[in-house]
Formats: structure tokens, C-alpha cells, sequence
């Protein structure tokens, strides 16, 4: 009992501790620094909605306070429900608000390999397998091309879901048909991207399994298996209400965007640019392309395939890994294209290069495969020589120079004065022009978890049309066209960012504002880019 207790978190442990490694020297500035990339004030800011929301009004979760007056704006993007409920008593606790951020980060990609890790040892019955298949799953140049996306590293519950799979059609019961369901369900709850890919990948190794790989009777595994079905179906299909409404709203990804997005033959052979052997790869690449999964995961899983007669087992994930790494082809292949014909959830996904991380996962097990074959009936001497080769082989394939940004963890002086005024809507000034998205609305939102006044300004993965409107009236102010727009959405507080205009600029727009009346202004304060003022409409 207490070794079944302990094994787990010395596993978590293990992998904590590589997390620290690989990311190092973020361990040392948990509290002030993060990736510099605008999803960094989005992921603060997501975390924050949830517990400020959770906490005053649950009922209203999806309503959050930008892009005002639109509805549901927490729906889209990825609202991140586990991750929000999650951190929200850290929050709660008074934890800095980076502080939670690279709490959450860093604790995904730990979780993610003791998943696999888990995975892999009930697969091969080796501790060493299972550790190598982790650090393919956590370190390859994917996790660090999407460093800034905290929902892209939530991926443990994709291991655990085919290790649910692998224990029903063992044993038949009804808990582990139970578990693989749930572990779907919060898939899509930690990332709807990884919930939508995984949902399909679970189904072919179902198949794939069901018909080569089965010791349980197939009447009792077609019936948890089911359970498990209806369980995710429930789930996922409450989850998706919000998002459902929204799409109606925003309709569908365009087609220029998916083919942005999709992984090509180049985006194999490509790395992030900090990656130390590899960097200069990163031109092969393009935004969310660099899927080098490493030379020495291909190695092993050659290994394995050509030391044994292939099992049934091994050949499932063959079949898994073509299928994913197709997918990721986006409508240039098969499966995608057929997806996003006849499951209309498919055409709101943009990216098809995020399925790498399920060729990484396929890949880390037939790679823990390879690695139990090269050790199997040797002696420990041998068996300690190889694992201790393969680890070094890839940690040094996939060591990434990570460059590092300070973000603050208190307000602007200009925010703490508007958390004293009575509640309304408030607009940020310069807004940013439709050519130049998103400008400095991420950190507009972030700023605003600290009064939790509506604005209409905001940052998301799509925006309203409401909104682009409005960018192209209020970049003109203040003038009558932009001021119309503010009394229009019932704008109360104007901020205005005077480090982002030139000096000329900025003496024109004030004395405009003082010669027509147009605000009353409430308060300047010093900023690190200038002035920043806070009006009050008349």
C-alpha cells in the first residue's frame, strides 16, 4: 500500500525535477518571469476570470468582462476549465498572479510525463521505457514552439486515456471503461484542440485494439467501453453549449488560416530556434511548424521494430502514429479533410499542427518499446548503461535556450485609482489598428483582473466583428467619430496610454479634449512608456 502511494509521486517528482532542468533558468523566476508572447497576459488573465468568476458569479462564467457588450466571451478561446479550477485557489490564496501561471505551466508538463510514464510501464513493463517515452513527451521542440500556450501543455490526460483503454479490454471492468471516458472528458476541458484530436485517435485505437488485442469477453468490453462513450458524450456535449452559440456568432476558421496552421514534410525536420543542436532548422519551420520530434525517439522505435517480431501492441501504435502524423497535414491530407467535412466541431480548430503532440505520444511508446527491447533479458549493468545513454541523447537533442521576460504582478498606479471609482465600462486608448492586432490589449485585459471593470477593449483566438468595428472608429480619437462609439457602448472611464503616440500627437489629442469638453479627466500617473490618464465621460 505504501508502495503504491509513494511510486507515483516519486515518478511526478522525477519528472518535476527534468521540467526544472529542461526550462532552466525559469525555476529560478517562478514569480516574475515568463516566455515574452501576449498569450502570457492571456493565460494570466483566463486564470484569474475563472476564479474572480467561480467565486461571485459561477452562473456567468462564460460572460467575461471583455469585448464588451458582447456575450460569452470567454468562449472564444480555449476557456481552460481544469486549469481555472485548478488554480483558483492558489488565486484565492493571494499567490502572485505569475506566480500561478508558472505553477500551472510547469506542473502540466511534469504531470505529462508520469501519464506517459504510467502508460508506457503497464505497456512494457519497464520503469526505463516508461522515463524515456516521458522526456520525448515533455521536451521535444514542440512543447517549447507552444512554451506560451498553457492549454497546449495539458496533455496527460491523452496517456491516460489509452491506458484506461489498455486496462478495459484486459480486465473488462466497468471502472476503467469509467476512467477512459472521464480522462477524454477532461482532455477537452484542459484543451478543447487536444479533447477534439484525441476523441478521434481513442476511437481508431479502440478499433485497432478491439479486433487484435483483447483479453476480456467482447460483449462486457463493448459494454464499458460504451459507458465510458456515453460519459465523454455527456461531458464534452455540455461544455460545448457556449462555444456552440459562439460559432453561430463567429462562424467558421478561414481557409487561409488552416492552411497557415498546418504542419508540412518541412515541419518534421524543423526545431525551435533556441534549440541547441538543431536551431538553425528553425527556418524550415513557420509558426506553430517546428515538430522535430529528435533522432534518437526514430531510432528507438526502429530498434524495437526490427529486434522483435512485431506484438499486436506496438503495431496499434504504428497505425496510431501514421494516422496522427496525417492529420497534421491538415485538408492537404485525408483525415483532416474528411473530419472537417462531416464534423462540423472541426471547422472552429485552425491548427492541425498541434496534432505533434500526439505523434510525440505515439512516438514516445513505440520509442519505450525500442528501449525495452535493447534491455530485455540483459543484466542490469547493461540495462542501467543503455538507459543512462538514451536520456543523455535526449536531453541534449532537445535542451532549448528559453529567453525570459519580467511581467508584473501588481497593478499599473493607473488601474489602482480606477478599482476606487464606481463600477463601469471602460475603454483603452490607443486601441489598436486592424493591421497591427492585437496591439496592447492582452495586457489591457490582464490589467483589468485587478479592478474587474467591463471593457470594451480585448484579446481572444477569435474577434467579435463588434469589435473590429469599433477599432476602426476609435482609432480616429477624439474625434466625433470615435467619441460617438464610446457614448454608444456606454463607455464610462477612458485610459489614455500617451507613451504610445508621439509627443506632438499627444499635446493635439489632450488640448482637444480640454478645448471641446469631451472628458473629465481624473487622475495622470506616471507610466513606463509616459503618461497615463484617467477620464471620466461627461
Amino acid at each position: 500500500m505504501v508502495r503504491r502511494v509513494w511510486q507515483p509521486l516519486i515518478v511526478v517528482a522525477a519528472f518535476a525535477a527534468l521540467t526544472a532542468l529542461m526550462t532552466w533558468p525559469q525555476v529560478l523566476h517562478l514569480s516574475s518571469r515568463a516566455t515574452p508572447h501576449q498569450d502570457v497576459y492571456f493565460n494570466m488573465w483566463r486564470l484569474r476570470w475563472f476564479a474572480h468568476a467561480i467565486a461571485s458569479s459561477p452562473a456567468r462564467l462564460f460572460d467575461a468582462n471583455i469585448f464588451y457588450p458582447e456575450k460569452r466571451t470567454l468562449a472564444l478561446s480555449d476557456a481552460m476549465f481544469v486549469e481555472g479550477l485548478l488554480g483558483a485557489p492558489l488565486t484565492w490564496l493571494g499567490l502572485k498572479p505569475m506566480l500561478v501561471h508558472n505553477l500551472m505551466l510547469l506542473g502540466a508538463i511534469a504531470l505529462s510525463g508520469a501519464a506517459i510514464f504510467a502508460l508506457v510501464c503497464y505497456l512494457t513493463g519497464s520503469r526505463g521505457a516508461g522515463l524515456v517515452a516521458g522526456i520525448v513527451f515533455c521536451f521535444a521542440p514542440y512543447r517549447f514552439e507552444h512554451y506560451m500556450h498553457m492549454e497546449l501543455q495539458w496533455a496527460m490526460w491523452s496517456p491516460l486515456t489509452f491506458l484506461a483503454l489498455h486496462r478495459a479490454f484486459d480486465t473488462g471492468q466497468w471502472r476503467f471503461g469509467l476512467a477512459a471516458g472521464a480522462c477524454v472528458a477532461l482532455q477537452m476541458l484542459s484543451s478543447i484542440y487536444y479533447g477534439m484530436f484525441l476523441s478521434v485517435l481513442i476511437g481508431v485505437g479502440a478499433i485497432l485494439l478491439f479486433a487484435r488485442d483483447r483479453k476480456a469477453a467482447a460483449p462486457q468490453v463493448t459494454r464499458v467501453m460504451a459507458a465510458g462513450a456515453v460519459l465523454a458524450a455527456i461531458v464534452c456535449a455540455l461544455y460545448a453549449r457556449p462555444y456552440v452559440r459562439t460559432h453561430e456568432r463567429v462562424g467558421d476558421r478561414p481557409l487561409e488560416e488552416l492552411s497557415m496552421f498546418r504542419a508540412t514534410s518541412a515541419s518534421y525536420t524543423s526545431a525551435t530556434s533556441g534549440n541547441w543542436l538543431y536551431g538553425d532548422t528553425a527556418n524550415r519551420g513557420g509558426a506553430e511548424r517546428h515538430l522535430f520530434p529528435g533522432l534518437t525517439p526514430l531510432f528507438l522505435m526502429i530498434a524495437g521494430l526490427l529486434l522483435n517480431v512485431p506484438g499486436r501492441r506496438p503495431i496499434a501504435y504504428v497505425l496510431l502514429l501514421v494516422a496522427a502524423f496525417e492529420m497534421s497535414f491538415g485538408l492537404r491530407g485525408y483525415l483532416y479533410s474528411f473530419l472537417y467535412d462531416f464534423v462540423p466541431p472541426f471547422r472552429g480548430l485552425r491548427a492541425a499542427a498541434r496534432l505533434g503532440i500526439f505523434v510525440l505520444l505515439f512516438l514516445g511508446v513505440l520509442a519505450g518499446y525500442g528501449y525495452a527491447a535493447l534491455v530485455a533479458n540483459r543484466p542490469r549493468a547493461w540495462r542501467m548503461t543503455v538507459l543512462s545513454l538514451c536520456i543523455a541523447a535526449l536531453l541534449i537533442e532537445y535542451r532549448t535556450t528559453l529567453l525570459l521576460a519580467e511581467y508584473v504582478n501588481e497593478p499599473a498606479p493607473v488601474y489602482k485609482m480606477l478599482a476606487r471609482q464606481p463600477r463601469g465600462i471602460v475603454a483603452e486608448i490607443p486601441a489598436p489598428r486592424l493591421d497591427k492586432l492585437p496591439g496592447s490589449d492582452p495586457e489591457y485585459a490582464y490589467m483589468s483582473t485587478f479592478h474587474w471593470f467591463p471593457m470594451v477593449n480585448g484579446y481572444s483566438g477569435y474577434y467579435p466583428a463588434s469589435y473590429l468595428e469599433r477599432l476602426d472608429r476609435l482609432h480616429t480619437f477624439p474625434s466625433e467619430r470615435a467619441m460617438n462609439q464610446l457614448r454608444h457602448d456606454n463607455v464610462q472611464y477612458v485610459i489614455l496610454h500617451t507613451g504610445q503616440y508621439q509627443p506632438t500627437v499627444v499635446n493635439e489629442i489632450r488640448s482637444r479634449i480640454i478645448r471641446d469638453g469631451l472628458l473629465i479627466e481624473i487622475a495622470e500617473f506616471n507610466a513606463l512608456d509616459g503618461l497615463a490618464v484617467l477620464y471620466r465621460m461627461r
